[in-house]
């Protein structure tokens, strides 16, 4: 794949994405238009499939609704709530920091920025620029490992890690492109561009795709 191919392969992505259900952070987005609920359910996706976080989250939401509401609730309980997504006993002790950093760092708002947000417990780059996109609707590429994948797999990029692919993507995407391409690209490597038997023989992309090619 060329950098001259991105605007065809978007057009192909976005059509095959509109096929599908959008992603629960997303959803959250559009429901409640909370930068804090959308923060907490990143941070839940992490490692964790779609059905699962859809599932906690709904839990969880019927009990804290804000910072202070996770000062509340008991670390016990918050575990219980937090069952079954992945490292939930970690992602516990991370929400239960997350108020007194967000106090005494930040006011008790939620931060706008990408270096900011990874001063939260349980934030990475790829949370901070997902929050960033989806809760203030900021330039932000977040890649997970779809992104980091795919994009490699297409031959746009050649890169080792998924900072490096961040970094790579920021240089040679166009920016008008920046928010969309993690939702898009996440639900067609869920759906088509498999870690294991990609389906090639459906892709709406094959032309361009390097390793479909070789």
């Amino acid at each position: 794949m060329k950098p001259e191919d991105i605007p065809a392969v978007h057009r192909a992505l976005k059509r095959e994405y509109e096929k599908h259900d959008a992603p629960i952070i997303e959803f959250i987005q559009a429901q409640t238009g909370s930068p804090f609920k959308v923060l907490v359910a990143t941070i839940l996706s992490a490692r964790t499939k779609d059905e699962t976080t859809t599932q906690v989250v709904r839990k969880l939401f019927k009990v804290v609704q804000s910072p202070d509401d996770l000062r509340k609730v008991s670390f016990e309980e918050l575990e219980k709530l937090l069952f079954p997504v992945g490292f939930f006993r970690v992602k516990a002790r991370h929400l239960k920091a997350l108020p007194d950093v967000l106090d005494g760092t930040f006011g008790g708002k939620i931060p706008e920025t990408i270096d900011e947000l990874c001063k939260l417990p349980g934030v990475g780059r790829k949370t901070a620029n997902l929050v960033v996109t989806v809760a203030f609707d900021k330039h932000g590429i977040c890649v997970d490992v779809h992104v980091h994948r795919i994009t490699n797999r297409l031959g746009l990029i050649s890169t080792k890690t998924p900072l490096e692919t961040e970094m790579a993507l920021r240089e040679c995407l166009p920016k008008r492109y920046w928010k969309s391409w993690n939702r898009q690209l996440v639900s067609f490597g869920q759906t088509l561009c498999k870690p294991q038997r990609p389906e090639c023989s459906r892709c709406p992309i094959t032309q361009f795709c390097d390793s479909a090619n070789t």
